[in-house]
């Protein structure tokens, strides 16, 4: 079916600011957007004070239609999303659609996926890719169907992770170029010149890295691995969820520390664990081969601070170790 641009009516489905910039992007360019979908307000932080999502302040900021429904199969919010009379659905970083609510527009619903899919599929994609020391990711659009991100893709861009860079900014790169792919894809829609292709027509055989959920044992850092895999490690979580470790004291006192910045460095002869500081500069963690200089960190309760400010307040002189 085709549309002119001005009939063509749009929803749009997100939650954070990951999806702000595709929607924006959308609304700037003359899209009729019928309609945003964003998560429930939610209290939030220490005073509990209910905190619109960031797709949610975008849109009325920009004075769009927003729904927040709890149940994405209460028919009250189906019947209200069937009112909308949109032609397509776009769904960046939102939640899993039931099939009622992704067949129902007739050009389909595409979904933003920041990875080059087949590879890392999953809530994770960006932290997992960088812990795998991947060279590149980018990002996907693709039609939804019912297995989790395995729909038939549409476009594909690529971007280089570099060797320092954290899932911070491989987030800020993907979600630029995310948008505009979107964008691309929109329009390569409406123009009726689409022609997905099969995801495993692209896995080519290749073994597939998956990117689930990632919790709190997960950022744990083993000190017996590669000095490699833990400066990946930390890197891929950095800023959040962070990666994580245990300060212990000579009174056998044991600290949790996050590690968000980390160096790769030469001291072979170290053990996993065990800490080399000047006191005043750096601390070095020994690791199963070579060992990590930390360069930014958090002790629970307290400010994230680069190591040098972390010494000051500090006696690195009472620990004998990270665990």
């Amino acid at each position: 079916m085709k549309y002119k641009k001005e009939d063509l009516r749009i929803v749009f489905m997100g939650t954070p600011d990951f999806a702000v910039e595709s929607l924006k992007i959308l609304v700037e360019n003359g899209f009729n957007i019928a309609g945003v979908i964003t998560s429930p307000d939610k209290p939030a932080g220490r005073g509990q004070k209910i905190k619109k999502s960031p797709v949610k302040l975008y849109a009325e900021k920009a004075q769009l239609k927003v729904l927040q429904p709890v149940n994405l199969k209460d028919p009250e919010f189906l019947e209200e999303l069937r009112s909308l009379n949109a032609g397509l659905q776009v769904v960046v970083a939102f939640r899993m659609l039931p099939e009622v609510v992704w067949n129902m527009p007739p050009l389909g619903t595409f979904n933003l996926h920041a990875s080059l899919l087949p590879q890392y599929r999953g809530a994770a994609p960006i932290n997992w890719a960088v812990m795998n020391g991947e060279k590149e990711t980018g990002v996907t659009t693709f039609f939804l169907r019912h297995e989790i991100d395995t729909g038939n893709i549409i476009l594909q861009e690529k971007i280089e992770i570099g060797p320092d860079d954290n899932a911070g900014i491989v987030h800020d790169k993907l979600m630029i170029l995310g948008a505009k792919l979107v964008l691309k894809t929109v329009n390569l829609i409406l123009e009726d010149k689409v022609e997905p292709v099969p995801q495993d027509k692209i896995a080519g055989g290749e073994e597939l890295k998956p990117a689930p959920k990632i919790f709190k044992e997960d950022c744990r850092i083993d000190w017996s691995r590669p000095a490699q895999v833990i400066h990946n490690k930390i890197r891929g979580l950095s800023p959040y969820p962070a990666a994580w470790s245990r300060i212990v004291l000579n009174t056998g006192e044991k600290i949790q520390v996050k590690i968000y910045e980390s160096e790769l460095m030469n001291c072979d002869s170290a053990l996993p664990g065990v800490v080399n500081s000047d006191g005043r500069h750096f601390i070095e963690v020994g690791t199963g081969n070579g060992c990590v200089r930390i360069k930014r960190l958090q002790l629970a309760g307290k400010k994230q601070l680069p190591v040098q400010d972390f010494l000051r307040g500090f006696d690195i002189s009472t620990v004998t170790g990270f665990e």
